[in-house]
């Protein structure tokens, strides 16, 4: 048995309201000039307003700066600009406000507060990252859990290709998990940011290293979608089904400290390659991935089909998984996820682009089961 480390530490807030408490948490962090990184979507959107109702205007006194021109899949030069708008402003700590993209974009911008005009594609040649900016993570989509995460996921410039950053020094300081912030989210981004958390789950819970609490922390996430997923897809002001979402989202991103697997190796080239929102990428390619990885380890499947609520225990390896995937399958139909990669942009002529990126994608080293370059051409075309 190997020697592992297990970590869990960051503090969250939840609930209904739990925004409220973000002035006296950031007099506690000793933040008095916040920069809130955000997208250009989100200045219009109810959760901005909460949260420019929370932190005051000027004229109260209040002093906190705004960047919001994080893209929709982050890049290095959103990292720098960020960084660059902390800096002019003098800021003392980051409060990123938004999915998974301005969370990635303002954890990462604290490594270029530390050392302006770093490289971040020279990243894991500088080891020491203490010393970081205070962080604060307010999630307004249920999906990426990026809020909890210990990475960011940014596309570099000289590669054109979306890396992982990972340091324990990311995480954040402060995370408010506020079902308030995600009430009337639209039901196609409601379903693709929970068929990301979904995704993470089960490939965490594959994912053949050893780390028994990510486990049980995936099962019970797999648990809370099924039942939360479709009832936030139906009623964007159902609170307590966007805040058992968050709750899920967060526990997904907790679960893949173990890793991931084959799927998010296929969904990061569709964003990169084809622009496309990754929990829908995600959504699309992860039945054809829980076939291919049952095909060659049956029985992989039958503890999530349990925490989907399915009577598998008793079934053979091979039906348990078929039931389960079938489950699930169905589950992204009746959420609108049953489209095919076409319908989306994404047609052959992306193929080897795509395949090449996903062979070098990390992500499915960690796969439940080896996965070469003809199978990622042949999990293309399957879903195209």
């Amino acid at each position: 048995m190997n020697r592992v480390v297990f970590s869990f530490p960051t503090t969250t807030l939840f609930g209904p309201g739990a925004l409220a408490e973000l002035p006296d948490r950031l007099a506690a962090l000793r933040i008095q000039k916040p920069l809130v990184v955000t997208d250009p979507g989100l200045l219009g959107a109810k959760a901005f307003q909460l949260l420019n109702h929370t932190l005051g205007s000027k004229e109260q006194g209040k002093t906190w700066f705004v960047y919001s021109g994080v893209h929709a899949n982050p890049l290095q030069q959103d990292v720098v600009s960020a960084a660059a708008a902390f800096r002019a402003n003098e800021c003392d700590g980051v409060i990123a406000l938004g999915g998974g993209s301005s969370l990635d974009v303002g954890k990462a911008a604290r490594l270029l507060v530390k050392r302006a005009g770093f490289d971040l594609a020279k990243f894991y040649d500088e080891p020491d990252w203490t010393g970081l900016a205070p962080f604060v993570g307010i999630p307004t989509t249920a999906g990426t859990g990026s809020e909890v995460g210990r990475s960011s996921v940014i596309t570099l410039e000289a590669t054109k290709r979306k890396a992982v950053i990972f340091h324990p020094h990311l995480l954040a300081q402060l995370v408010i998990l506020d079902p308030e912030l995600t009430r009337g989210l639209p039901p196609k981004l409601t379903a693709a940011t929970g068929a990301d958390a979904l995704t993470h789950c089960i490939e965490s819970f594959t994912c053949p290293a050893f780390h028994p609490m990510c486990d049980g922390i995936a099962l019970e996430g797999v648990r809370l979608i099924v039942d939360a997923l479709p009832r936030a897809y139906r009623d964007g002001n159902d609170v307590d089904a966007r805040g058992t979402m968050l709750v899920a989202a967060a526990m997904g991103a907790v679960a893949f400290q173990k890793d991931l697997g084959v799927i998010h190796s296929m969904a990061h080239p569709l964003s990169t390659i084809c622009g496309m929102h990754h929990g829908l990428a995600n959504a699309l390619c992860l039945v054809a991935g829980m076939k291919f990885c049952a095909d060659r380890k049956p029985g992989l499947y039958r503890r999530v089909g349990v925490a989907c609520g399915l009577e598998v225990m008793k079934c053979s390896d091979t039906q348990a998984d078929q039931e389960t995937i079938e489950f699930l399958a169905q589950f992204l139909a009746a959420l609108g996820l049953d489209t095919r990669l076409r319908e989306h942009g994404v047609n052959f002529e992306h193929l080897d682009a795509l395949v090449a990126q996903a062979v070098a994608d990390p992500c499915h080293k960690t796969n439940a089961v080896p996965v070469a370059r003809e199978d990622f051409r042949a999990l293309y075309r399957e879903v195209l």
